[in-house]
């Protein structure tokens, strides 16, 4: 295609099929439906989320090309400073720079600072972190960074970008009365098939993919299950970094004190690209996360077929009418507890619809076309 768009993003963090987090797969799934008309440029660290050692498989300090229209450069630590960013801000003319989060200086100041005079569209996507649920820790910190940014005028001539319209408001309220453009993230490149697993009355295997932190709200589906009336055969598998060694330590008191018909295991972090596999594994995934602004794992486990127990602080709403799953409050604890006794007590027939209803959503959502020129609207 002619005339492709030339599009520059920073980012903490970048390398697909790895263990970052919830950007990296939105962007990632962003670059391959946009293959035929945007080319991307990729500024990021070339460590992994909480990681010090660089990749071994990409090379560092050089553009990596890594797929037809994705180009990376992987910044050691000790070429992170302001002249590396203005070379390579420098070395290609843009028409969009994109600038994931707020408040990494690398990452999300500096860039801001360093573009300011650039003729390309400049786009901020907040990425949760303007949401009140971001504000439970460093709250203070992170208004006076806000008070001081809007002061400078940082903001003044940047577009944000929102993924959903609860977050557009979260962003007006804080940083600009100026317009934001809404896209919700897109999708993965998804499966047309369902198969539906074995499904036996009394038996539930769970799983969960978060990072274990208190935002996530892993001790919540613990005490759930410590709260359940009867004896069925749970099992829960929990996938995600420890972010919260305190945390993690508290959650493993919970799981020492569960009865034995109850199993949960912690199984470490597995790339993304595994994920949708993995999944299928299970009957049912959880989240019951205190406040999510997408949650790509929610969406892949809908498109395998697989129903989903969340917390009603996710864009995933009203779905039990739709036999697609749940979305409770984590303060009703009562309702927590009779879904998942629900849930565990179908039989092959009731479970066979639920999954088939949840992959005919997922699949509903992601082959919306305004979906895709939403995003679009993005580059133009």
């Amino acid at each position: 295609m002619c005339n492709k768009k030339k599009v520059l993003l920073f980012i903490d963090w970048f390398l697909p099929g790895t263990k970052s987090g919830g950007p990296v797969r939105s962007y990632a799934n962003m670059i391959d439906h946009f293959k035929e008309e945007v080319d991307f440029f990729v500024i990021t660290r070339d460590t992994d989320y909480c990681e010090t050692v660089a990749y071994t498989d990409v090379e560092s300090n050089l553009w990596n090309q890594l797929q037809s229209n994705l180009s990376v450069y992987y910044l050691s630590s000790d070429n992170l400073n302001k002249s590396s960013m203005l070379r390579l801000i420098g070395e290609h003319k843009y028409d969009v720079i994109l600038i994931n989060g707020i408040y990494s200086y690398y990452f999300s100041i500096l860039p801001l600072i360093l573009v300011r005079k650039t003729e390309a569209k400049v786009i901020v996507s907040a990425r949760g972190m303007l949401n009140p649920q971001a504000f439970t820790s460093g709250a203070i910190k992170k208004k006076i960074f806000l008070q001081l940014i809007k002061f400078i005028g940082a903001y003044k001539n940047v577009i944000f970008h929102a993924t959903n319209v609860i977050e557009k408001e979260h962003i007006r309220r804080l940083v600009t009365s100026k317009p934001i453009v809404v896209a919700p993230n897109l999708p993965r490149v998804l499966s047309n098939s369902l198969q539906v697993i074995e499904k036996e009355s009394g038996i539930i295997r769970i799983c969960s993919f978060a990072r274990i932190s208190p935002e996530k709200g892993t001790k919540y589906i613990l005490n759930y299950l410590f709260k359940l009336k009867t004896d069925f055969q749970v099992e829960l598998d929990l996938f995600g970094t420890v972010y919260n060694e305190e945390y993690w330590t508290e959650c493993k008191n919970i799981i020492s004190e569960l009865r034995d018909n109850i199993v949960v295991r912690y199984l470490g972090d597995i790339d993304g690209s595994q994920v949708p596999s993995e999944i299928k594994k299970y009957h049912f995934l959880t989240l019951t996360s205190e406040g999510e602004n997408f949650g790509h794992a929610i969406l892949e486990a809908l498109a395998v077929g697989r129903p989903v127990i969340l917390s009603d602080q996710t864009p995933w709403r009203n779905l039990t009418s739709q036999k697609v799953g749940w979305d409770i409050p984590l303060s009703d604890e009562e309702a927590f507890v009779s879904a998942i006794e629900q849930a565990a007590a179908m039989g092959q027939e009731e479970y066979a619809l639920w999954s088939k209803s949840a992959f005919e959503y997922a699949k509903a959502f992601c082959e919306n076309p305004e979906l895709l020129e939403a995003n679009r609207r993005l580059f133009e």
